[in-house]
């Protein structure tokens, strides 16, 4: 039987989020946080199914564990560029297109951990978070 891994992305201290809580970006105003199955991951055979609790911290996927500052260079029709700093563990460049509003194709290039990246990631929003499951005591 399969298992299926989920990852919470959640809106960090100081990370590229914090600029979208105050002034949403209109290209993505139609996107839903919720479950979503990333392809195209360096190393991933598969699609990962993710939780995301804000859109936009996909644009720094390579970084989503760090904290990181950000800024918008564009936003125009269906793409925005982000461009982010993660301190010592590195920087990136992201161009989000909204395909759908539940299907997002991601550029994004830069360097991490000292080493570069650059790859494409496909989006797709397939549902809501699973509900956490609490054990019953007795």
């Amino acid at each position: 039987m399969a298992r299926t891994h989920y990852l919470v992305l959640p809106l960090g201290l100081g990370g590229a989020l914090a600029l979208t809580a105050a002034q949403p970006l209109p290209t993505l105003a139609e996107t839903q946080p919720g479950l979503w199955e990333i392809s195209g991951a360096p190393g991933a055979k598969l699609p990962a199914r993710q939780c995301v609790t804000n859109v936009t911290a996909l644009a720094r996927f390579e970084h989503r564990t760090k904290a990181c500052s950000a800024k918008v260079l564009k936003s125009a029709g269906s793409r925005t560029s982000i461009e982010y700093s993660c301190g010592g563990a590195g920087f990136g460049h992201s161009e989000v297109e909204v395909i759908t509003p539940r299907s997002l194709r991601i550029s994004t290039q830069g360097i991490s951990d000292g080493l570069p990246f650059n790859y494409v990631l496909q989006a797709r929003r397939v549902g809501d978070c699973p509900k956490p499951a609490f054990a019953a005591g007795h």
